[in-house]
């Protein structure tokens, strides 16, 4: 039976904040932490001492992405945050790379829960559970930043059409986001556009052409064997590297593992159109011909990544946050040539890259947890992170450190930025810049402040700045800007009504929950199984892949999507 959080469920625990003063593993010295509980009745002066309150208090947390940077607050960002809000966060993220699933299913299990959590896809999981409470009279009472903040959006913070109780703030999408770059794509060395004179680089075949012409060149890199195109299927990074870019190199914006129909909003594995097949063919041919990393299907993640750092991977085929670590090696070791550039690349020519359809705001969120003893603090920490002041702070650091202010306009210094892109791990973990993007609500890139300057640092004049020469370079070469500049733009698409599907609460129907387990199975076996083999079992193997994933309810298991799908948009629309 499907467990709720009432809202008077959530306003009695929010009232016992009055007696309760620490939340979680809370410093034992927040006895004088008081909370005023929702709905209760005060003067404006009483509220206004009660957002104030900067006293010393702990709530632990958990992210389910990755932060290996993270040094508990200890950077300046962290600190400046604990001075003017009081709190400490006492920060678990998953490092094993699956997105927090198993955590978050023994914490499901277990009913043990951190006082605020980033469950990214395992909403549905503590929702069951009854483990998160409904923020929806805390946003309206405590929040004035974020009720402004999602005040255009106020539905599509709702879990659902039948349960619209606010569960988590999106905080890994960002309010009117603007991208002004292209962070993914194909990606090919500068060192080899440099060399082959910047040869248009558009489809799969003038991809290939190019890898392969340069490997002929130089088979060998400092002594190593040069590496053509190097994948990462380790773990759920298949995913990023090697099936995703199946539907982005046919046509189709990123909806996770189903592709979705426009028109009827019904879903299907996207795996089933013909179209992709074809793309896999691509990948087995390349494999065959011996430039696809023989190593694809059994190394590491982080054998991957030190194969990129060595300069010696020509090609890649993913997103810049997948490789970024590998790359900033490379730019400590001052090797930019060896870094890489973006390109649209698609099937043919008559097949546009869809990376930025819009999706509207769309994005994983940030819960409190019934096991919080003081949401209406937590909440006031979260208006603060998404307030102007948090904001700016979050993004762009320390004002006289991190950034000046010359003639009313945010600048970063020249030793800063060199920093930010030759430096960036250790200039990370001192301050803090990037560490608390997920921490509360914001706005994107492109968006200003009261002070006419952008909340954030990604917008052209600065994104320029941080380029390379190398980038700078092959860049004027293709008459560009920045990489999106080669990348089809927002404006020739229409918006997806149902925003990224891969954002929805996974559903929690056994059926579907098993269905999509055994899918994904098949998928990670068969997909590689097709690639490797020869080129006159490829077809075998895949249309046998297509038969096993009906056999084991693939149909009925997409019958069940479109239903959340087709609830997520009449939620977002009200038709």
């Amino acid at each position: 039976m499907k467990r709720k959080t009432p809202k008077t469920f959530a306003m009695l625990l929010i009232a016992s904040a009055l007696l309760i003063s620490a939340c979680g593993n809370n410093n034992s010295n927040n006895s004088s932490n008081t909370a005023e509980p929702v709905g209760n009745s005060t003067t404006t002066n009483a509220v206004k001492e009660e957002a104030e309150d900067i006293s010393p208090i702990t709530f632990t947390f958990f992210g389910a992405d990755s932060s290996p940077n993270w040094v508990n607050m200890e950077d300046d960002i962290g600190q400046e945050i604990i001075k003017q809000t009081g709190v400490t966060l006492n920060a678990e993220y998953d490092m094993t790379g699956n997105g927090g699933e198993d955590k978050v299913a023994l914490m499901a299990a277990s009913g043990d829960y951190p006082d605020i959590i980033f469950p990214k896809g395992n909403v549905t999981k503590l929702v069951e559970a009854g483990a998160l409470i409904d923020m929806t009279d805390l946003i309206e009472e405590h929040a004035p930043n974020l009720k402004k903040l999602y005040s255009q959006n106020l539905n599509r913070l709702k879990y659902s059409t039948s349960d619209p109780a606010v569960y988590t703030i999106p905080t890994n999408g960002a309010v009117d986001q603007t991208s002004f770059d292209a962070t993914g794509g194909f990606e090919i060395q500068h060192r080899v556009l440099k060399e082959l004179g910047y040869p248009e680089v558009r489809t799969l075949q003038d991809f290939e052409n190019v890898l392969k012409e340069y490997v002929a060149l130089h088979p060998e890199t400092d002594g190593v064997p040069t590496i053509p195109l190097l994948l990462n299927a380790d773990d759920w990074k298949i995913m990023i590297t090697v099936t995703n870019p199946a539907f982005l190199a046919t046509g189709l914006a990123d909806d996770g593992e189903f592709y979705i129909n426009p028109e009827t909003y019904e879903a299907q594995l996207h795996y089933k159109r013909p179209e992709e097949k074809e793309y896999f063919r691509w990948l087995n041919h390349m494999y065959n011909e011996g430039l696809l990393d023989k190593d694809t299907f059994v190394q590491k993640d982080d054998q991957y990544q030190a194969k990129i750092a060595s300069g010696r991977a020509l090609g890649l085929i993913s997103q810049e946050w997948e490789y970024q670590n590998a790359e900033n090696a490379l730019k400590a070791a001052g090797k930019h040539e060896y870094t890489y550039a973006h390109f649209p690349v698609t099937i043919s020519e008559d097949v546009l890259d869809h990376s930025f359809q819009a999706t509207g705001f769309d994005g994983y969120g940030l819960g409190i947890t019934t096991s919080c003893k003081d949401p209406v603090r937590a909440i006031k920490f979260l208006d603060w992170m998404a307030s102007e002041e948090g904001q700016v702070l979050r993004n762009w650091g320390l004002e006289g450190k991190h950034y000046t202010i010359e003639d009313g306009i945010r600048v970063i210094p020249a030793e800063i930025q060199d920093r930010k892109m030759n430096d960036n791990i250790p200039f990370t973990k001192e301050s803090g810049i990037g560490l608390y993007g997920i921490i509360s609500g914001k706005y994107g890139d492109g968006v200003k402040d009261s002070t006419d300057n952008y909340y954030t640092t990604n917008f052209p004049e600065q994104i320029v700045a941080g380029y390379s020469d190398a980038e700078k370079e092959s860049l004027a070469a293709y008459n560009a800007t920045t990489w999106k500049d080669l990348f089809p733009g927002e404006d020739e698409f229409p918006v997806k009504v149902w925003g990224a599907a891969y954002n929805m609460p996974a559903p929690s129907d056994p059926e579907y929950t098993v269905a999509y387990q055994k899918t994904q199975d098949i998928i990670r076996k068969r997909i590689p199984e097709a690639i490797l083999a020869k080129p006159e079992k490829f077809d075998e193997i895949f249309d046998g892949m297509l038969a096993e994933l009906d056999k084991v309810g693939a149909v009925q298991m997409e019958q069940k999507y479109t239903e959340y799908v087709q609830d997520r948009v009449k939620l977002w629309t009200g038709q």
